[in-house]
């Protein structure tokens, strides 16, 4: 059979051999013709593509990538996800989601989420048909439809066949939870404190003081907590004596100084700190030896979050100060003594209000050698209680207040000078260095020189 092949080859070789010469097709003349360039077509988006650049999604996606669902949900597919707006989850109780976004709390979001997606691409027009449908996380959500709309759950669908590349979305206004889980709403500072156990005096002082629907408000709030064991630290009979009815101001007053308006974490302190507090007076924070102190008190817990705020466990309760007493804690040591000396202890922890130009020691040690020494005799009372009243100025005046001012009348009854240069604020010849310590009988300005009168 090979050699019958071969043979019938050669033959037609040879008839072509034989054959007339074909005349040749023109050739076309080469023309400038331009390549065509490609397309770039844009590569379809997947569900987490859209989400994100919607707009209407950002807790949606920000609880997909704590979940760490983002590869699932821009995979193959198809889904059908049913997606909260920012509305929806804001519907949730207050903290709901920042506790669900916690590291902790992980599985828990992952399960909420995965009960938003059905696998398959179920279209507008096919969800109606069904009374539920089985959720990727194993359970099945039941859709109904009610004069005209569509509700999943209890969640209304709003928006529909928003269609991606590996499935489709359908917008609900309502965050749906699988009937296996219930998420409880985060516990506001009270619900903390009433449940912790080290803080039923708090608690007890709390109540009595009506402060209650105050502190499980919207906040945010930093409370500076005593436990039990430092309200025991009190004189024997105070704690019974502050609790009575007619105390409640000065128990109310007592408790609004250790809370400071804001949420204040750990990491937000720093050694010489002064925060107002929401008694409208001044707390003073120092860091020694890796411990910290919020007035004498030690800070023994730091950062137990709640929904409206933090709380801060200290040992010692701490109390509201005057004048003298923030003189005194922040070492003003010279005034103080001089203050002492000339028997102006008892006005300057008065009613007032007040408002001090303090001057601290190394001012005092700028004074001619002796001067100090002299001033504090006996014989010289008169003059150093002259020139003490002389730092004084009766009313509140704050900072804010003090720069609009070119002069202000002292407690002496003579005038000080004050003036702004370059974005400082002299009283007479003295620079204020410090503003604003506000006492429950005025406020404390620290100057760098003592002034003296005329």
């Amino acid at each position: 059979m090979k050699r019958l092949m071969l043979f019938a080859l050669v033959a037609v070789l040879a008839l072509a051999a034989c054959a007339p010469a074909a005349t040749p097709a023109p050739t076309a003349a080469p023309t400038n013709t331009p390549m065509p360039m490609p397309t770039n077509t844009p590569a379809p988006q997947t569900i987490v593509d859209i989400a994100v650049a919607d707009g209407r999604f950002t807790t949606l996606v920000a609880a997909v990538q704590a979940a760490g669902l983002v590869e699932t949900l821009a995979g193959e597919g198809p889904f059908t996800v049913f997606a909260p707006t920012d509305e929806a989850f804001a519907k949730l109780p207050a903290g709901t989601i920042e506790e669900l976004l916690k590291p902790e709390n992980k599985q828990q979001l992952t399960d909420i989420l995965l009960y938003h997606v059905v696998p398959g691409k179920v279209m507008a027009a096919d969800v109606v048909n069904l009374s539920e449908a089985e959720t990727a996380l194993g359970e099945k959500v039941s859709i109904k439809v009610e004069d005209g709309k569509v509700f999943i759950n209890d969640a209304q669908v709003i928006l529909t066949d928003i269609e991606a590349s590996n499935g489709v979305i359908h917008v609900i206004d309502t965050v749906i939870l699988p009937p296996s889980m219930t998420v409880e709403a985060p516990k506001d500072i009270v619900d903390i404190a009433v449940a912790d156990g080290r803080f039923t005096t708090l608690v007890a002082a709390v109540q009595a003081a009506g402060l209650v629907d105050t502190l499980k408000g919207e906040g945010p709030f930093t409370v500076f907590a005593p436990t039990d064991e430092a309200f025991a630290k009190l004189p024997a009979g105070t704690i019974e004596e502050l609790l009575k009815p007619e105390n409640k101001q000065q128990l109310t007053d007592i408790l609004l100084y250790h809370v400071i308006p804001g949420k204040v974490m750990a990491a937000d302190v720093s050694d010489g700190l002064i925060a107002d507090t929401a008694l409208g007076t001044s707390v003073f924070f120092k860091l020694d030896m890796g411990k910290a102190y919020i007035n004498e008190a030690e800070i023994i817990l730091t950062d137990i979050e709640a929904s409206n705020g933090v709380i801060h466990v200290i040992d010692t309760v701490i109390l509201p100060k005057d004048i003298v007493d923030a003189a005194v804690f922040n070492k003003f040591e010279t005034l103080v003594a001089a203050v002492q000396a000339a028997d102006l202890v008892e006005t300057l922890k008065g009613e007032g209000p007040f408002t001090v130009f303090a001057p601290t020691d190394e001012a005092f040690a700028k004074l001619p050698a002796g001067t100090l020494d002299t001033l504090l005799k006996p014989e010289n009372k008169q003059q150093l209680t002259n020139i003490l009243l002389y730092h004084v100025v009766p009313g509140r005046v704050l900072a804010e207040d003090v720069v609009k001012l070119s002069e202000a009348e002292t407690a002496l009854g003579q005038k000080v000078t004050i003036k702004v240069e370059n974005g400082k604020v002299f009283i007479n010849d003295a620079q204020v260095i410090l503003t604003d310590i506000k006492t429950t009988n005025g406020v404390i300005h620290v100057i760098d020189t003592v002034i003296l009168p005329q």
